[in-house]
């Protein structure tokens, strides 16, 4: 995959001789409500603007990648890229999902820094001079928004988000999970190079850890998202969390031999009680069929989770050297029949028209 050579600007040093470069990268899964929106708040500071530390900055391209979700994102997406000089639209050519359509978005970007955000509004663009300030300040290569407030999602989910990432932390012995946020700031050219090696079944975030040192995080308000739907169900919810452990190396396979060595240590265990009771008591024996059933039981499944999380582990590798790509761009979304498409654009100009007037 080509990697793309960092944009300069005018030349010259950033934020001496000129602005500090801004990409910014928002994989679009449902967003024909939202997006639009998006785009708007971010077109003004494509014009030079100044960080609250006084560092200067400009958005110099917003990088829009369509994922094939099941609305009219394709249509919204041709009208931005007709009106806005700073959009750009990256199709792929299904959907992969999020962690890939991100990182498709990060192989084109060409500016100094790449903002990856979600779609739905509930990250406030104004966040951006922020994390440049933390960057520079900390000297960090990796910026994350930490939330200062609750999550504008339902009370189930925030608990199993947190309660996942918790898990991974503790029992993966993965501690940087719990800082994993989609609104970040990457300095660019290691997001590119990442980007460019990155293979199928990577966790963008996961393989941050290990090409970045230092890194930052910024207090950040959630807003509401501008949609009513999420797009993230729990089962998608459940294949990241899948995906992050599977990602975050070798500690899974430990687990499982542990399993074997604390199953084996039980056996060593009963049989002792049993030889002491079958030595110490006149015709003493064990309960046969209980006993028996819930080894059994315990021991079968412990062996098939085990075989479960090894296949897993060997489904990754099988991909990477079978050559599964993570994604695959194409020139245009899908066609649409040629009426249906003229007649959607002329409905979207025209209602994005009315929110105009009524603003």
């Amino acid at each position: 995959m080509p990697i793309l050579p960092e944009h300069n600007g005018d030349g010259g040093r950033p934020g001496t001789d000129r602005p500090h470069t801004v990409s910014v990268v928002v994989p679009i899964y449902r967003g024909e409500h939202t997006i639009g929106d998006l785009v708007a708040q971010l077109h003004p500071m494509t014009q030079p603007s100044t960080s609250p530390g006084g560092a200067s900055y400009v958005i110099d391209e917003i990088v829009l990648v369509h994922d094939h979700g099941p609305d009219r994102s394709d249509v919204v997406l041709q009208e931005l890229e007709q009106t806005y000089e700073q959009v750009r639209v990256i199709w792929l050519s299904r959907n992969y999902g999020q962690d890939a359509a991100t990182i498709a978005g990060m192989s084109a970007a060409r500016a100094d820094w790449i903002v990856t955000m979600d779609e739905d509004g509930q990250h406030d663009p104004a966040a951006i001079g922020a994390f440049l300030d933390a960057a520079l300040n900390e000297r960090a290569d990796l910026v994350y928004s930490k939330p200062s407030n609750t999550r504008p999602h339902g009370f189930l989910r925030n608990i199993t988000s947190r309660g996942a990432k918790i898990v991974l932390a503790t029992v993966f012995a993965f501690p940087d999970s719990t800082r994993f946020e989609s609104f970040r700031l990457i300095r660019g050219d290691i997001g590119r190079q990442l980007a460019g090696v990155a293979s199928n079944g990577v966790y963008l975030d996961v393989a941050l850890t290990w090409v970045v040192g230092t890194v930052a995080q910024v207090p950040v308000a959630l807003r509401a998202e501008g949609r009513e739907e999420s797009g993230y169900n729990y089962r998608r919810l459940f294949s990241l969390f899948w995906k992050m452990v599977l990602c975050s190396g070798t500690r899974g396979l430990r687990l499982v031999s542990l399993l074997g060595v604390t199953l084996a240590l039980i056996g060593v265990a009963l049989a002792a009680v049993f030889a002491f009771e079958a030595l110490t008591r006149d015709n003493w024996a064990p309960e046969g069929w209980t006993s028996l059933m819930v080894v059994l039981l315990l021991v079968s499944g412990a062996i098939l989770f085990s075989l479960g999380l090894i296949a897993e582990y060997l489904g990754v590798a099988l991909h990477v050297l079978v050559g599964k790509p993570l994604y695959l761009t194409v020139d245009s979304p899908t066609p649409r029949p040629a009426a249906v498409t003229a007649r959607e654009l002329s409905s979207t100009v025209a209602s994005r028209g009315n929110d105009r007037v009524e603003h």
